[in-house]
C-alpha cells in the first residue's frame, strides 16, 4: 500500500521519501546485564593462600641499628656552612665554653640574663645541634656531644669566668648547667662549681710561690744545722779542756810579786 502510495505521488514521492522518518525507533538504554556476582571465598582456599603467603625474610642487622645516610650526594647549605664557620670562630677564641640546657624563659628575663652575662664578658649563643655538633666532632670539644640533646645554649668568654657565670645562673632555674670546657679541661657540673671555689690565679702563684720557698729555706736550714752543731760541741769541748787544765801562765799585765 505505500509502494501503491509513493507510485501514485508520482514525482513528490521523492522528496517525500527524504523527509520521512519511522514512527517507532526502539533503543537499548542502561547497563550491560551482570553476568558474575560476588562469591566468598572458600574457607580452604583461604588457609592454602595464607599457608603459601611469601614471607621476606629477617634482615640480620635492624634498620634502626644501620647508621644514617650521611647525605654527602646533597649539596651543602650556603647559610648552614656559614653558621659552621662562626661556631668554629667563636670556639677558637673562648678559654671557656658552657653548655646549658634552655627551657621556655619569659623574653624580659631573657634579656636580663643577656645583659648580666654581659657585664662579666660571658656571651649567649643560640645554636641548633645540627649546626654544632659537625663542628664538635672535628675539634678538641668532641667529648662535649653527648650534651647536644635537645634545644642548648653556648655561655662563651675569653675569660675563665666560671664564678660569675654560676652567680647569674642562680637566678635563671629555667638555664640549666650540663658541663663546660675550660683551659681545654671537660668538666661536668660539680667540676665547674668545683673550679669557681678556687682562688684567683694571682693568689693561687703567690702561694704557690710561697711554698716553694718555704721549701727551699727549709732545705738550707737542715743543711746548716749539722756543721752549726759541731761547731758549738767542738767550742764547749774546747771550753772544757781549759778549764780542766787550770792556769798554767800568768796573763799578761800581771806581776809576780818578787819586783
Amino acid at each position: 500500500a505505500v509502494a501503491a502510495k509513493m507510485a501514485a505521488l508520482g514525482g513528490g514521492g521523492a522528496r517525500w521519501r527524504r523527509a520521512w522518518l519511522p514512527g517507532l525507533q526502539l533503543l537499548r538504554r542502561g547497563s550491560k546485564a551482570v553476568t558474575r556476582h560476588w562469591k566468598a571465598m572458600s574457607f580452604q582456599r583461604q588457609k592454602l593462600l595464607a599457608v603459601t603467603e611469601y614471607v621476606p625474610p629477617r634482615p640480620a642487622v635492624p634498620p634502626r641499628c644501620l647508621p644514617r645516610p650521611t647525605g654527602q650526594g646533597r649539596e651543602e647549605d650556603g647559610h648552614a656552612r656559614v653558621l659552621r664557620r662562626q661556631v668554629e670562630e667563636t670556639l677558637r677564641s673562648s678559654r671557656m665554653v658552657a653548655v646549658c640546657q634552655y627551657n621556655s624563659v619569659p623574653a624580659e628575663e631573657a634579656v636580663t640574663l643577656r645583659h648580666y652575662l654581659r657585664k662579666h664578658g660571658i656571651h649567649v649563643k643560640f645554636v641548633l645541634n645540627e649546626v654544632v655538633r659537625p663542628v664538635l666532632a672535628r675539634s678538641k670539644y668532641r667529648n662535649l656531644l653527648p650534651l647536644f640533646v635537645c634545644r642548648n645554649v653556648l655561655l662563651v668568654s675569653p675569660e675563665t669566668r666560671a664564678r660569675e657565670m654560676l652567680r647569674v645562673l642562680k637566678r635563671v632555674p629555667q638555664v640549666n648547667l650540663l658541663g663546660a670546657c675550660i683551659d681545654d679541661t671537660i668538666l661536668s657540673r660539680q667540676g665547674v662549681e668545683n673550679f669557681a671555689r678556687l682562688p684567683p690565679l694571682e693568689v693561687s702563684q703567690g702561694q704557690t710561690v710561697a711554698a716553694l720557698s718555704l721549701l727551699s729555706s727549709q732545705t738550707s736550714s737542715l743543711l746548716q744545722r749539722g756543721p752549726a752543731h759541731l761547731t758549738a760541741l767542738l767550742d764547749e769541748h774546747i771550753r772544757r779542756l781549759r778549764e780542766a787544765a787550770g792556769p798554767t801562765e800568768p796573763a799578761p799585765g800581771q806581776s809576780t810579786g818578787n819586783q
